[in-house]
C-alpha cells in the first residue's frame, strides 16, 4: 500500500507534524489542481477546488486507515468533490454538449487582426486556445463519464485504482472507458483539426475566440500554468486510438502560484492548530 516512508510521512503528519503534512501535500498539489483543471475547465474554478480538496484532505486525514494507497485516498475525496462542485459558468455560455461544440466550430471562423491578437504571436495564441478548447471539450460529457476518461487517458490510472474510486469493478470501468472514449473519438476525427478534420485549424479560430472572450492574449492561463521543464509525452498505451493521443499527451501543470501561497499560508495559519487538535481528538474517539 504505501512505502515505510510514506507511511511515517502520514503518521507523523496526523500526530501534528507540520512539515510532514506539508510534504505529503506538496506531494500531490499537482495531481490534484490538474484533476480539478480537467474536469472543471476552468482555471479559476481549480484553483477554488483544489484549495477546498486541500483542506479535505487535511481535516480528513486522521481517518486514513492505509487500507489503499495514499494516492487512491486523495483521488476519492478529489472525485467526491469535483463530481459536486458547482461549476461558475459565463452568462454567455450555455451547458456544453458535443451537438453545441460542434455547430460553434462549424461556424466559428474571422479574419485574426492586430486589434484582436493584440499583437501576440499567433503560434502561441494558437496552442494556448488547443490548450483551453481541449479541457472545454471534456465538459461536453456528463461528470461522470468525464472522470473516466480523464482517470483513464489523461492520467493512466490503473483501472483497479478507477474502479475502487468509483465503486464499480475494473471490468465495469474497462468497458465504460471504451464506450467514452469512442464517443469523443468520433468528435475529435469530425471536427477537430489536430485529428486531421479540415473543419477546425486553431490558428484559424483565434480571432473568433478573442470575440468571444474565450482567449485572453493579454492572460495566457494555459501558457503561465505549464511547467518550467514540459516532460517528454509519455508513449500512449497500445490500445489507445490515435485521436485520444491528443489529450494523453497534454501537458501536466503545475498548481498556480495562488493556489501555493493558499497552501503555504494555510500550513502556518493559527487555524491549523485548530485542524491539528480537531484531528487529536477524532483519533481517541476512535
Amino acid at each position: 500500500m504505501q512505502t515505510e516512508e510514506e507511511s511515517a510521512l502520514i503518521d507523523n503528519a496526523v500526530g501534528g507534524n507540520k512539515k510532514a503534512l506539508e510534504e505529503l501535500l506538496c506531494g500531490i498539489q499537482d495531481m490534484v489542481y490538474n484533476l480539478s483543471l480537467r474536469m472543471l475547465g476552468s482555471p479559476h474554478d481549480a484553483e477554488d477546488a483544489s484549495q477546498e480538496i486541500y483542506i479535505r484532505i487535511i481535516t480528513g486525514l486522521s481517518s486514513f486507515k492505509k487500507e489503499s494507497a495514499f494516492s487512491t485516498w486523495v483521488y476519492r475525496i478529489a472525485v467526491n468533490h469535483l463530481l459536486n462542485y458547482k461549476k461558475s459558468q459565463s452568462a454567455d455560455m450555455p451547458p456544453l454538449s458535443f451537438d453545441y461544440y460542434g455547430a460553434d466550430i462549424e461556424a466559428g471562423f474571422i479574419k485574426n487582426t492586430p486589434d484582436l491578437t493584440g499583437g501576440v504571436d499567433e503560434e502561441l495564441l494558437a496552442e494556448e486556445l488547443k490548450m483551453s478548447c481541449t479541457n472545454m471539450m471534456l465538459q461536453c460529457f456528463d461528470p461522470e463519464s468525464r472522470l473516466i476518461y480523464v482517470l483513464g487517458i489523461m492520467f493512466k490510472a490503473d483501472s483497479k485504482i478507477c474502479g475502487a474510486v468509483l465503486n464499480i469493478t475494473p471490468e465495469a470501468y474497462r468497458q465504460r472507458l471504451s464506450r467514452i472514449r469512442r464517443k469523443m473519438a468520433g468528435f475529435l476525427r469530425e471536427y477537430c483539426g489536430l485529428a486531421g478534420s479540415p473543419k477546425c485549424d486553431c490558428k484559424k479560430r483565434i480571432g473568433y475566440a478573442v470575440q468571444k472572450r474565450r482567449l485572453n492574449p493579454a492572460h495566457l492561463e494555459y501558457t503561465a500554468l505549464r511547467k518550467a521543464e514540459i516532460e517528454a509525452y509519455t508513449q500512449a498505451m497500445e490500445e489507445m486510438d490515435a485521436q485520444s493521443l491528443i489529450f494523453a499527451k497534454l501537458p501536466q501543470y503545475r498548481s498556480p502560484q495562488k493556489t501555493q501561497d493558499f497552501l503555504r499560508t494555510l500550513l502556518q495559519s493559527e487555524n491549523m492548530a485548530a485542524i491539528q487538535q480537531t484531528k487529536t481528538t477524532q483519533r481517541k474517539i476512535s
